[in-house]
């Protein structure tokens, strides 16, 4: 604080905080530029002042503008070109493409490794399917994992029986569910156990099932479980599915809505068949 005269001048900090958690942070550069361009075309229109009176003094000639300048303040500014959706490019966006384009379903994608705003609005619509976080668009390892073990999974190489059977393949951790021969819940991304808790092989039934199990060893509530095993079953999982290094303790993990559709529909004795090897166990 310093005081000149009478007058006290307080020299004030103002700090702005900028957000954190926005996914995909834009600077509508293209907003700022026509905003500038308003200000420089308003500065130079001034109002005329008051005229003369022709008895106090000649009429002022008011200088033509020279064309030059006419022109240059008539035309308009380019526009800056539009940026696309905001998406940005991920290291596999020709696989991602590749692989959204034979899964289906998720909107119009350009097999050519470059983004487009189609690109960008099917891979955020299949990230947001499957889970995975950011759903920013960009076709990054997660994705293009994601997107690599549902195409390649393979319907028919489930033993089947009569009813319905949930298969599990352990290689690809996909899961997926067909009656009476036809798919009735395509292949969804699951995470089964983790190293020295493998998920056993073979064909199972389902055993008990219930809306919300608790698990006394491990102090964790497990919605939406289905044992089809020991204590081995398939249920929502609260943490980030698609990391790898935790794993599970044999338990079939479940995104909240494939482990709803998979409890539609289950019931008691429902087929399991479970096949391959989860990589690294």
């Amino acid at each position: 604080m310093r005081r000149i005269g009478s007058l006290v001048v307080v020299a004030a900090a103002i700090v702005v905080g900028a957000g954190a958690c926005a996914f995909e942070p834009q600077r509508d550069e293209a907003g700022l530029q026509q905003a500038h361009a308003a200000e420089a075309t308003a500065g130079a229109s001034a109002a005329p002042g008051p005229s003369r009176s022709p008895a106090a003094s000649p009429p002022a000639r008011s200088p033509s503008p020279s064309p030059t300048r006419f022109r240059e303040a008539a035309k308009p500014k380019a526009k800056p070109s539009p940026s696309r959706t905001g998406c940005p490019q991920g290291e596999h966006q020709r696989d991602v493409e590749r692989y959204l384009a034979q899964l289906g379903g998720f909107g119009p994608v350009t097999v050519d490794g470059r983004q487009s705003d189609a690109d960008c609005a099917a891979i955020k619509k299949f990230q947001r399917r499957y889970g995975i976080s950011p759903a920013a668009g960009r076709a990054g390892p997660t994705t293009v994992d994601v997107a690599r073990r549902l195409a390649s999974t393979r319907t028919d190489q489930c033993k089947t029986g009569p009813g319905t059977t949930f298969c599990l393949n352990l290689t690809l951790q996909t899961v997926w569910a067909i009656r009476d021969g036809k798919v009735v819940m395509k292949p969804t991304v699951v995470r089964t156990g983790k190293p020295g808790y493998a998920t056993p092989t073979g064909t199972y039934h389902i055993g008990w099932r219930n809306l919300r199990e608790w698990s006394d060893p491990y102090e964790v509530w497990m919605p939406y479980w289905q044992q089809f095993t020991g204590g081995i079953g398939f249920h929502e999982t609260p943490s980030y599915l698609h990391n790898k290094s935790i794993g599970s303790h044999g338990c079939v993990n479940l995104l909240h809505a494939d482990a709803v559709r998979l409890w539609e529909l289950g019931k008691v004795g429902t087929r399991v068949y479970v096949f391959g090897r989860r990589p690294g166990t």
